[in-house]
């Protein structure tokens, strides 16, 4: 009887501490990342300030830079320059690296993907505002996905930056009903292309991470709303689904944009240990402040449609993220935790 009690108060004990590790990780964070994605220098963006408060490891724009929506490269020259200009910006970039992927507006087309005839020219301007060396290697390759790997004395976090503009095949209008597109064939199309997957496949398979961040432009859980998502492509997510589970990852979760709300998706995947987090934060200067509902089966929470930037506070130690949506003065607008 008194050895029950016993390992009764030492599980409580364990749990309690545990927990308490849990609820406290925001404050214990070993490496921090800061997101977001739509935004225009010509609007006030109240957020820099607040991003650079959280003293973050690293920011990631997660596309719609710009909304520059052109061929013309002296004019998307001038936009990103404008971007730069900006003093909020020129703060976050004194004390912080930046990193991240291109989404529509600052590819060129509204929703373009593999037609876009000047999507080299394109690419190499958004290469000159990330700053990438002239003699980078990123400088031959079609597309801007890249990896970037950030080893600390605790432990790694990997973060792989997909492109799902440079190779995307057409999207499937919707006639039948208000929405723009409805979902491909089961087979037709692709996100990625062939080479990307194969890369997203191997940096995946050979990660020693401890947390493996995806970055995509779009959406990939929410997809019955219409708009640009991996939805469309529902092979895709499929295929996605399945790359992660076999590649034996740890940590994985995604990070999107585009969609001028911000939300936690999450649904669990056959083989995953943990459910798959998909974490939009949008817009950073603009929002779909007239947002009522849309359908998300895969939705945690609310939804957050004023402006605001996502915060991701990684515990090595407990294995444990903190997700957070945040806007003006600070403000914590929606939370999740994760632990893998």
């Amino acid at each position: 009887m008194k050895t029950t009690l016993l390992l009764t108060i030492l599980a409580l004990i364990v749990s309690c501490t545990s927990s308490k590790k849990i609820a406290n990780a925001q404050d214990q964070a070993d490496f921090t990342l800061a997101f977001g994605s739509c935004n225009k220098a010509s609007l006030p963006n109240l957020l820099w300030d607040d991003v650079v408060n959280t003293k973050p490891d690293v920011w990631v724009w997660g596309g719609d830079i710009i909304y520059a929506d052109t061929d013309d490269m002296s004019k998307l020259k001038s936009m990103y320059a404008a971007q730069d200009a900006v003093a909020g910006y020129k703060a976050l970039k004194a004390t912080t690296k930046v990193i991240g992927t291109w989404d529509d507006h600052d590819y060129g087309v509204n929703d373009g993907g593999v037609e876009f005839k000047a999507k080299k020219e394109s690419q190499a301007e958004f290469l000159d505002f990330m700053m990438v060396p002239a003699n980078s290697p990123r400088r031959q390759q079609e597309g801007v996905y890249n990896v970037h790997d950030y080893n600390t004395a605790k432990g790694k976090i990997k973060v792989l930056v997909l492109d799902t503009r440079y190779f995307r095949t057409a999207l499937t209008p919707d006639n039948e009903t208000k929405k723009r597109n409805k979902p491909n064939k089961y087979g037709e199309g692709t996100v990625l292309g062939d080479t990307q997957w194969k890369w997203l496949a191997n940096q995946l398979k050979n990660s020693d991470a401890d947390f493996n961040v995806i970055v995509s432009s779009i959406q990939v859980l929410s997809n019955e709303h219409g708009f640009e998502c991996w939805g469309n492509f529902p092979h895709e997510v499929d295929k996605l689904k399945t790359t992660i589970a076999d590649s034996k990852a740890k940590g994985v979760l995604i990070l999107s944009g585009d969609r001028h709300i911000s939300e936690f998706s999450r649904t669990n995947v056959d083989e995953l240990k943990y459910p798959l987090i998909d974490f939009t934060s949008s817009g950073l200067t603009h929002a779909y402040r007239g947002f009522t509902s849309e359908p998300n089966p895969f939705r945690a929470g609310d939804v957050v449609s004023t402006e605001s930037f996502g915060l991701l506070q990684f515990n090595f130690e407990i294995k444990n993220v903190t997700l957070k949506m945040v806007g003006d003065n600070g403000a914590v607008l929606g939370s999740l935790q994760q632990s893998y």
